[in-house]
């Protein structure tokens, strides 16, 4: 296909599914729901979005892959599960990226890179996850590699969280005393804050990505 259709950002929501997130997985499915109608709200930019959720326990479940929400009836639902596999879930995006990025571009999009707005609430349970994530950070592995705005909540460390971040600014954990269920709430409201507003800026002269800092969080280089 030839010819350019327009920019586009993908966008993965990487979501915690083990055992432990159990009692706020609901809220997390609301946050996601309301975000979708949120998006049907604002059509322009969600135009310029595609969306994908991906549940990360021991495996890594796809809910929904590269979807244009104007076009969804409603989105799936996220279901605790297992144990928490960090390495399953960056090597799960390194092999769906540079996939998802190559199929937008030959229906003749222009792609911006990749934001991935990553959820946990614990430390992970295996080790070698950090090699498999040096690898989807690295350009020289996967040319798309993506930001990656990490947010922890209940036992993760600050620490976990910053190594995760790409980028300093994009690393927050919730305040102590927080409940972890509003904390999830607040995540879901400023990812639906930063996709709207990023998707706005994709039709500008300056596009960029627009990171919400979630209410009732801090910026985890402040607590480490």
């Amino acid at each position: 296909m030839t010819g350019n259709r327009g920019n586009l950002l993908p966008v993965y929501v990487l979501a915690d599914e083990s055992g432990s997130m159990a009692p706020y997985i609901g809220q997390l499915n609301d946050g996601l729901a309301a975000l979708h109608e949120a998006l049907l709200g604002e059509p322009m930019a969600a135009a310029k979005v595609r969306f994908s959720i991906l549940g990360f326990a021991e495996d890594v479940q796809e809910r929904l892959s590269l979807a244009d929400l104007r076009r969804e009836g409603q989105l799936p639902t996220l279901h605790p599960r297992g144990y928490t596999n960090y390495g399953k879930a960056f090597a799960a995006l390194r092999q769906r990226i540079p996939e998802n990025v190559g199929a937008l571009k030959a229906e003749g999009f222009q792609v911006h890179r990749p934001a991935v707005f990553f959820l946990s609430d614990g430390q992970p349970s295996t080790g070698g996850w950090e090699q498999e994530y040096a690898q989807l950070i690295n350009r020289g592995v996967v040319a798309a590699a993506p930001n990656i705005i990490a947010c922890g909540i209940g036992e993760v460390e600050p620490s976990t969280i910053l190594h995760v971040a790409t980028e300093q600014n994009y690393a927050f954990v919730a305040m102590e005393g927080v409940d972890l269920g509003s904390a999830i709430a607040e995540f879901c409201t400023a990812l639906t804050k930063s996709i709207v507003e990023s998707g706005r800026s994709l039709g500008s002269a300056q596009p960029e990505l627009v990171v919400q800092q979630p209410e009732g969080f801090r910026m985890a280089i402040d607590v480490v």
